[in-house]
């Protein structure tokens, strides 16, 4: 077996139990994985540097083909609803024959953490089998100094072989795509699937079952900090704008989708970003479309010109679901160490497809925890495979297929925290306005940062405010630098008696969904429920 790289001869592949690999190469340095990359045939550089790939047949997460092992220590403490069982039986033969398929290939080993928080972190080895899959979690983890490689002991392993195609009759998979992960043994096993996302996801999945029970929240969500020494969170499923409006130049960057909240403050689960490429452009998104200019940087299933080698963020022919990963430290406003203060404002992102909520609202505290229990969105085409157009959905914590334990721990987590340090709560629609979608439009950018800046500055809680009339939230009526027609949505519609149908239609999908969690939350969240009202009101 032939080794090239940095590793602690202490610990060598054998600790993932892999043996009669072909070659290892161990933590190398983005320049070296970009170089072997090429070299291995598995892109092209564009015409500023960056490294283009495809993922094939997977071009999004592969969300029902993901597995948790049900054994005696998940069993009492999954959400079996959300998450599906894998028996222990049927990922022994899994394991069994994914290290046997290792054997004779080429494979790349990144040592890392999943954590700013030294406190908090835990230490991830990642094997893979292609060399960009270990520049990306290279980028997106945070990368240990040489001096902590060489005394790196893995607390959570990760082995993905694309190449690998699981049998459903003998490993209980639903097809030969599957994402496997024993939380018990803390080993994680992805086959037939290229998307570097999977790996991702499967460290954030591992974090979120762990850290509640150290009274630790981890959190789907971007966050950024301000001058005054405190930080805002963004909560927001994929597609929803979290990396975008976290990444402000006026605004120092601390992570764009994964964060815990502890009594140290908040930090980074990772160290870098995953920016959707869909019509990305430098008017609009200055800070992330620069990355894409950069060298080294990954873009991921984005059309590239073949002769000119430009890449075309409005080509959508391959999928919405286009990204770009790179460090952090592309961003200029980057924070160094990936931990801010407690944050003082705490932001939930909808892209709602109908059309009805306002593009800001003020929460209460427990309308905040009914509508991150809720988490309505809609789901964009692209991130998750099937998903064409948009699909109006309840992703309960803003992130529910990636929380293994049951909403409402993470809910009264939530709720504990906004209480000890006194956040003010707001619902941010980045959806859409003047009508449903196919009918309305997007909700200008422009607005949606003008809006937020003013939330964060605290210049929003001195404008004049009125109460929805379904929703009980308070809107404001009137902000600097915001056209005020855009603050009501139901004055946007041309009929705005189908906008009256359409918030009532609305109000009665909160209600239905929320039943499942009543006997989880005491009567004051329940009466933050929405209610069909006369509009006039």
């Amino acid at each position: 077996m032939q080794h090239t790289g940095h590793f602690n001869p202490a610990f060598p592949i054998e600790t993932t139990r892999i043996s009669g690999a072909q070659e290892v190469h161990y933590n190398l340095n983005a320049a070296q994985l970009f170089e072997m990359s090429l070299k291995l045939k598995e892109g092209m550089v564009t015409d500023s540097g960056a490294l283009a790939v495809v993922t094939g047949k997977h071009t999004g997460r592969s969300a029902q083909d993901k597995f948790i092992v049900r054994d005696a220590n998940t069993e009492d403490n999954i959400w079996w609803d959300n998450n599906k069982g894998m028996s222990p039986d049927h990922f022994a033969a899994l394991k069994a024959d994914f290290l046997d398929h290792a054997r004779g290939k080429r494979l790349f080993v990144q040592d890392l953490y999943g954590g700013a928080d030294p406190e908090h972190r835990i230490k991830v080895r990642v094997v893979t089998q292609f060399a960009w899959h270990a520049l990306f979690i290279r980028y997106l983890l945070r990368r240990p100094s040489r001096d902590e490689v060489m005394d790196f002991t893995p607390e959570l392993t990760i082995i993905n072989q694309p190449s690998f195609k699981a049998d459903p009759a003998k490993h209980g998979s639903r097809t030969e795509t599957v994402i496997a992960i024993n939380l018990s043994e803390k080993l994680v096993l992805i086959g037939d699937s290229e998307y570097a996302g999977e790996t991702k996801k499967s460290v954030f999945g591992t974090l979120n079952y762990f850290l509640p029970e150290k009274g630790i929240m981890p959190m789907h969500c971007s966050a950024n900090a301000g001058d005054d020494g405190t930080s805002a969170l963004f909560f927001g499923l994929s597609g929803t704008g979290k990396t975008t409006l976290s990444s402000d130049a006026s605004r120092t960057l601390v992570g764009d989708d994964e964060h815990g909240w502890s009594p140290n403050g908040i930090f980074n689960f990772e160290g870098g970003c995953y920016a959707k490429t869909v019509n990305l452009s430098a008017e609009a998104e200055p800070e992330i479309y620069s990355t894409t200019q950069r060298w080294g940087s990954v873009l991921e299933n984005v059309m590239v010109d073949a002769d000119t080698r430009t890449p075309d963020f409005d080509d959508v022919s391959l999928t919405e679901n286009g990204r770009v990963a790179y460090p952090m430290h592309f961003i200029p406003n980057a924070s160094e160490d990936g931990t801010a203060p407690h944050p003082k404002n705490v932001i939930m992102l909808t892209a709602d497809a109908s059309g009805v909520l306002p593009p800001i609202a003020r929460l209460t505290p427990h309308q905040a925890m009914y509508h991150f229990l809720s988490g309505y969105t809609a789901k964009v085409a692209g991130t998750e495979k099937g998903v064409k157009g948009t699909v109006a959905t309840f992703s309960t914590c803003f992130g529910a297929p990636f929380m293994p334990r049951h909403p409402s721990v993470y809910g009264n987590l939530l709720k504990k925290l906004i209480a000890e340090h006194g956040a003010t709560c707001w619902l941010v629609n980045t959806g859409w306005t003047g009508g449903p979608y196919g009918e309305g439009h997007r909700m200008p950018i422009k607005a949606t940062r003008a809006l937020l800046a003013a939330a964060l500055d605290g210049s929003l809680n001195n404008v004049p405010m009125r109460t929805d009339a379904s929703f009980g939230f308070e809107v404001p009526m009137s902000v600097p630098n915001v056209d005020s027609a855009i603050l009501d949505p139901r004055s946007t519609w041309a009929d705005p008696a189908a906008y009256d149908a359409k918030a009532s239609e609305l109000v009665a999908m909160f209600v239905d969904n929320f039943e499942k969690f009543a006997e989880h939350v005491d009567t004051e969240v329940l009466a933050a429920a929405p209610a069909v009202r006369d509009a006039a009101e």
